[in-house]
């Protein structure tokens, strides 16, 4: 008798036909015995486990937080999101306090790697360097790096921070949201949802882009993506200000985080800013196309001076796109 976990459609029973088959086989003696298999018993944490919201969670549970608690799932975008969302829930007087960031761990999903093979999103030509795979901006670049990683900031209102005597290493002044309107993987080639993004970042921040010192890119180490960005870029701050902008992708060092890269990216970006420095682009020997005259090589280089601030990018599949802005902190007495 099939059971509900047979895959093969039941056929209604009929009366047995006993009229002789070509080999004078009676076909009522003859018989059929398929084995099936079954699927094995799952966890009961089956559910909770693959919840992309999970982790949110569960640290609101540790913690015992009471205040917002959502997961946005963007693809690539995620982290980027998560960070900007807390922003605005704390702008708005919704939290005091967000604890916003991501986390993840594909490398041990084989359907997760399979999967961006198909697409041939993932580089081929350093399997036996893999070191020198991720290498955006790279004129050798051939695909991305999958990473694991994990990332997280505590956004306070100012005021909230100061009266408890937290320290403040950034601000966040701007957040950044749009679509490209045009693919499901592929950026459009002219940059402007990218662009869109950046430039609604900046909009009513207070901040110019003669105040911004350097760009954390999204730059993936994708032939494509990475060029689109500096597109992006440019046509976001023009030609006279990137002469004086400082551009790195982090992944050349991480790989890609995938839904976590965009949190990892914001903490370096909050590192820059605080150090004065701009971290390298780990394998970057030949750039091409250098549409950016500031792009930072596999060294760390001075932020110029002057200039206050730093954006982070994120871009996902779906022409998911977002820029954070952020500023170093306000002094005692602004």
């Amino acid at each position: 008798m099939p059971t509900p976990n047979d895959c093969t459609p039941c056929r209604p029973t009929h009366a047995p036909d006993t009229r002789p088959s070509p080999t004078h086989l009676q076909v009522a003696e003859a018989g059929a015995l398929i084995a099936s298999g079954k699927m094995r018993r799952l966890s009961p944490f089956f559910v909770p486990r693959i919840l992309p919201n999970m982790a949110a969670g569960v640290v609101s549970i540790r913690y015992g937080f009471r205040g917002p608690n959502s997961t946005p799932s963007t693809a690539c975008a995620s982290g980027g999101h998560a960070i900007g969302d807390a922003f605005r829930m704390v702008q708005r007087g919704d939290a005091d306090v967000m604890v916003a960031g991501a986390s993840e761990a594909a490398l041990g999903c084989a359907v997760g790697l399979a999967g961006f093979s198909r697409l041939k999103a993932l580089s081929t030509a350093f399997n036996a360097t893999p070191a020198l795979a991720s290498r955006p901006f790279d004129a050798r670049r051939d695909g991305f790096v999958m990473g694991d990683g994990a990332g997280a900031l505590v956004l306070e209102e100012l005021g909230h921070a100061r009266a408890r005597g937290a320290p403040v290493i950034a601000e966040i002044r701007g957040y950044g949201m749009s679509g490209d309107a045009h693919h499901i993987t592929q950026p459009a080639a002219d940059g402007a949802g990218a662009a869109l993004a950046m430039a609604r970042a900046l909009k009513g921040s207070g901040v110019s882009v003669d105040d911004v010192a350097y760009i954390n890119a999204h730059a993936t180490s994708t032939p494509l993506g990475d060029e689109v960005e500096q597109r992006a870029i440019l046509r976001v701050f023009g030609r006279s200000h990137v002469a004086c902008l400082a551009v790195s992708s982090t992944k050349g060092a991480t790989g890609h985080l995938l839904g976590a890269a965009g949190a990892v990216e914001a903490l370096f970006t909050v590192l820059a800013l605080r150090d004065g420095l701009a971290p390298p682009t780990v394998n970057l020997k030949h750039p091409s196309p250098a549409l950016l005259p500031g792009l930072v090589s596999d060294v760390y280089t001075q932020l110029p001076p002057g200039r206050k601030a730093a954006m982070s990018n994120s871009f996902g599949f779906g022409g998911t796109n977002t820029s954070l802005l952020l500023t170093t902190p306000p002094t005692a007495d602004e």
